[in-house]
């Protein structure tokens, strides 16, 4: 039997879908405004992937929805060795499992979680054992992610067949989720971890805009706002390349929040999830999105107010993707990502998307689940 180790922060990813752009130090604030676990389920979603060879793993995972229930519920040979004492899961709880996979020397310890998840294990097992993360977070700056849970699952599978032959050590990186709430950026690099490197598995890490991109963005705002239809009512995702649209109308915007405009006046500022739905209703709506520089993703990741449910709402055919030219050639061929939790809503999602990037240039662009 192969060990395969199992951490899973049940709390991750909570803030996302109620517009708090993160859940440390938040987290009774975003159970009062309804948010739900998300990192459970996507645990499963990458434990299904290693049907084929369930009968030759057994699970060394923690109690609770830390990693038991999940790989129970999965139908996996599951041992316990160690059990949280507190209702909510917390960095030390992750720290001690962490130690006790150490302990066991499994063979690969697959974690759910954010960036906060991935350094608590780095501090914990520094670059001794091989990880792969399943994503959960709300912001993943760090490569230690699979591009989605599915991908998750099948890097796993590859490793545990031997199949992998290439270990690389990748950067563990989180930003300040409190100067994240008030608009600012700021990361850090705490360490590396050792992940079975298969590119097309991987998100990468995330890569900021540069200055040289303000002419061309302004110039996208300048194609957006001249191509604006009366009675539409347009969402506007976060990021840099977006907030020149709202400078262009003079509105005020929320760099990494979600906003609604209509007839180019604002209609609210930050919205969550629920707000959002109830402020589209049946309304005829567009919605403005860019992909994070470096990794491409559209949908699930620093943008989860934008729910499967709102994305459905909307229609793929009313999806308007910015982006600079330095952004797309960022990808370097890579296609856009997107992770919205929603299997079938991705497949959905799958295909050939128009960009805007420029004034009255657009070209077309893969997307990929």
């Amino acid at each position: 039997m192969k060990k395969l180790g199992l951490i899973v922060n049940p709390i991750a990813g909570m803030g996302g879908r109620v517009g708090l752009k993160g859940t440390d130090y938040v987290l009774e604030k975003a159970r009062a405004l309804g948010a739900l676990p998300q990192a459970p389920n996507r645990t499963v979603m990458t434990l299904k992937e290693l049907n084929k060879i369930k009968d030759q793993i057994e699970i060394v995972t923690c109690s609770g929805d830390m990693g038991e229930n999940e790989a129970k519920k999965c139908g996996f040979k599951t041992r316990v060795v160690f059990a949280s004492p507190n209702r909510d899961t917390t960095k030390q709880d992750t720290f001690d499992a962490a130690k006790k996979m150490l302990e066991e020397n499994v063979e690969l310890l697959l974690f759910a979680g954010g960036d906060g998840t991935a350094i608590d294990i780095y501090n914990a097992i520094g670059e001794h054992l091989t990880v792969v993360g399943i994503p959960a977070g709300v912001k993943i700056h760090s490569a230690v992610y699979a591009s989605s849970p599915k991908k998750a699952g099948e890097l796993t599978l590859l490793y545990l067949q031997d199949s992998v032959p290439k270990i690389k050590e990748v950067e563990v990186m989180d930003i300040d989720e409190e100067a994240f709430r008030r608009g600012s950026v700021k990361t850090r690099l705490y360490g590396y971890l050792k992940i079975p490197y298969e590119k097309r598995f991987l998100q990468g890490k995330k890569s900021g805009s540069v200055m040289s991109d303000q002419a061309s963005q302004e110039l996208i705002a300048f194609d957006i706002v001249d191509n604006m239809k009366e009675d539409i009512y347009y969402i506007i995702g976060p990021g840099s390349t977006t907030r020149p649209i709202m400078k262009l109308l003079d509105l005020p915007y929320t760099l990494l929040g979600v906003d609604l405009i209509h007839n180019k006046k604002l209609i609210k500022n930050d919205l969550s999830e629920k707000e959002l739905l109830e402020e589209i209703g049946r309304k005829s709506c567009k919605m403005i999105i860019t992909p994070i520089g470096g990794q491409g993703y559209l949908f699930g990741r620093g943008n989860q107010q934008i729910s499967p449910d709102v994305i459905r709402k909307v229609g793929k055919e009313n999806i308007i993707v910015v982006a600079t030219k330095q952004k797309i050639q960022s990808l370097y061929g890579r296609p856009f990502l997107v992770d919205t939790g929603d299997v079938e809503l991705d497949k959905q999602l799958n295909g050939y998307i128009r960009v805007t990037i420029g004034y009255k240039e657009q070209m077309m662009y893969k997307i990929e689940s």
